[in-house]
């Protein structure tokens, strides 16, 4: 397999060196306690941290940037500004709306799949918490990335586990699973991200595959840590790493 690279920026933000290209994913560039809080209410607390490096360090050499969906904890007024209005970029179908509102002139709408030169883009339909709060949170998606010589990645979301994920690790069987384990609550109550039992069962349902916890320690409604993904991991034989913020991982 060819060498690919994932480096966690902060909260959901990747970089991917993977398939020839540069690939930011749901990028949050804001400085710390910049917007809101999603606990305390009139309070700019979020994101909780700084950046490990500059917005010109993150977005400079970058080819293109998926969304998964575009809450500003994935896509905010910083990325805006920031990227450049002709870049490359791919995103859910129920996102064009927003994306109309801005200034990016080259985003292709992926519904089912989509190709980027040699990578091949799958679209994973997620829930990102209970049906009572979809007209609320509103449609996920998750990413599979396919490219010949290159690990199958699937950049799961913010996304609860259900049947949709497990059957695209049946049938894809990603070598390499982002998932967004920070387990955060809506309005304190309902869990709208995965916690850290939700990754085991992803590391479960694929041995082979190395999982990579995100979305951890960045944004104030998520309650899980690096420590606790590290312990489960140790403890249950797992192959899940929790990086830092800034940290690359390579394969």
């Amino acid at each position: 397999m060819k060498k690919t690279e994932i480096q966690l920026i902060r909260n959901a933000t990747l970089k991917l060196n993977y398939g020839g290209k540069t690939i930011l994913v749901d990028p949050m560039l804001s400085p710390k306690h910049s917007f809101m809080s999603f606990v305390e209410q009139g309070k700019d607390l979020n994101p909780t941290v700084d950046m490990p490096m500059s917005i010109s360090e993150v977005v400079g050499n970058v080819d293109a940037v998926f969304l998964t969906h575009a809450h500003p904890d994935h896509f905010d007024p910083a990325a805006m500004k920031a990227l450049p209005r002709g870049i490359r970029m791919f995103a859910q179908v129920s996102d064009e709306a927003t994306l109309n509102d801005t200034h990016f002139t080259n985003v292709s709408l992926v519904d089912e799949r989509a190709q980027y030169d040699n990578i091949t883009i799958t679209r994973i339909v997620g829930k990102h918490g209970p049906d009572a709060l979809f007209e609320v949170l509103g449609v996920v998606s998750g990413y599979i990335l396919e490219a010949e010589g290159y690990p199958t990645i699937y950049i799961v979301g913010d996304c609860l586990w259900d049947n949709n994920i497990e059957q695209a690790i049946e049938k894809y069987n990603p070598g390499i699973i982002v998932t967004n384990s920070g387990g955060a609550l809506f309005m304190g109550e309902n869990r709208i991200l995965m916690d850290v039992e939700e990754t085991v069962k992803v590391a479960q349902k694929a041995p082979g595959a190395k999982v990579i916890a995100v979305h951890v320690e960045a944004i104030d409604h998520c309650k899980v840590s690096r420590n606790e993904l590290k312990a489960v991991s140790e403890k249950e034989g797992l192959n899940i790493i929790a990086p830092e913020d800034g940290e690359v991982v390579s394969f």
